[in-house]
Formats: structure tokens, sequence, C-alpha cells
């Protein structure tokens, strides 16, 4: 059996239930309506914490399900259990895998599909954008590698899947003599706010691309239909 592949929570180490928390927080958010939903890992989490966040991902109505730590087994866990119900968001924003240590890229992948599975089938009018998994280490090793190799696995297997796009952000992370600087991930794994701001502005286009043609397609059949519009969010 696929560990990445099987929906648990974390282990409680700490003893706190602080995941847990945090989780049914995310279920009492469910109700606030977002138009672009984040999921994932601490690389989601962070950038909640960024101003890149407040001044282009909140007027967007945008909710952060980002918890530290997670594996792609926690993050299907909690998408079958609660956090994508009452909600119709219009794009889900998934990162998650670098956290799979001692699993093979294979395995990853197929952890990654899963969530993508389930978010299909609970989120259908959604768009999915998935990020690929960002490189790690100051300098090249094997981590670095496999997530590279996810990434490439990817690509070949979600090509064509209907309302999927892979967005890789990776360009100009690693520089030419193979080290990341610490101005874009001060600890070679989290993203600094200025690296947000470099190696997500790709997203923040397509997600902005992704909303403005939503709007556009359903003022159009609201149009054709004959019925009152409703005026378009124009925060």
């Amino acid at each position: 059996m696929n560990p990445a592949t099987t929906p648990v929570p974390p282990e409680d180490v700490q003893g706190d239930n602080r995941w847990m928390n945090i989780h049914e927080r995310f279920l009492e958010e469910t109700l606030l309506e977002p138009e672009v939903l984040f999921i994932g890992d601490s690389l989601i989490r962070n950038l909640a914490h960024t101003d890149m966040w407040r001044q282009h991902f909140v007027p967007m109505h945008s909710l952060n399900f980002g918890i530290g730590g997670d594996q792609t087994q926690h993050v299907l866990w909690r998408v079958l259990n609660g956090e994508l119900e009452h909600m119709k968001p219009k794009v889900v924003v998934l990162l998650v895998g670098t956290n799979n240590v001692g699993h093979l890229p294979e395995m990853i992948v197929e952890g990654i599909r899963e969530v993508i599975k389930v978010i299909q089938s609970k989120q259908p009018q959604a768009y999915l954008v998935l990020i690929s998994l960002l490189p790690r280490g100051q300098k090249p090793n094997p981590l670095r590698e496999r997530n590279a190799k996810v990434n490439e696995l990817l690509k070949e297997q979600l090509v064509g899947l209907e309302k999927v796009q892979v967005l890789d952000v990776n360009e100009g992370i690693v520089q030419a003599d193979g080290k990341i600087d610490a101005h874009d991930m001060d600890d070679y794994l989290h993203l600094t706010p200025e690296g947000y701001r470099k190696f997500f502005e790709p997203l923040m286009e397509l997600l902005t691309q992704l909303l403005t043609e939503g709007e556009e397609e359903e003022l159009e059949d609201c149009e054709s239909s004959g019925s009152a519009c409703s005026p378009l969010k124009t925060e």
C-alpha cells in the first residue's frame, strides 16, 4: 500500500492537538464562500503572511488552507473530511508533496493525483491549478532531484486533463552555479516574502485570467437566459 495515498491525519507527536484544531477552523471557514481556495503545506500557509497575499490574493476572495508539514496523505484526509464542503470556488490552488520524505517520486505523484481526484469529484466546477514542487537545499541534493522528478512525472501524466493546469514557478530559483539564494529561500525550503513576489507572479496572472474568463462566461450565460443579471464583483 502506498502511504502517500492513504488518507490519515498526522500523528500528534507534540500532544497539543494543533493540527486538528487548524483543520476544525478551516471547516468553519468553508462557509465564507471563496472564489479561490489555496490548499497544501507550509509553502501555501506562509503565503498568507505576505504583502502579495494581502494586495493581490485577498481581493480575489481567497481562502488559505495551508498547514505546515503536511504530506499528500494529510491533505487527502482533509479534503475527504469536510474542507471542500459548503463552498463552490472557481479555482483551487494545490501545492503539496515536498514533505513526503522517504517516498519515491512515483508514490508522491500518485498521492497528488488522489488529492486532485477528490477535489474534482467534490468541486467539479472549479479549475485546478497545481503548483510544481519547489527545489530545496542550498546546493544540489537528492531531495531536490526527487522533487524535479515529481514535477516531470506530473507534467506527463496530467497533460490534457480537463480543468487542470500544472504551473511551474521554479524558473530562476536555482542559480547558474546550482545554488539557491538566501534572499529567495532563507532556509532553502521556504520562500521569503521577496521569493513569493518573484516566483508567484505567474500564479497571480493566471488566477486573474481564470477569474476574468469565469465572470465573462457567467455574464454571457445570464444574458442568454434572459434573466436578471447580478453585477460582477470588482474588488
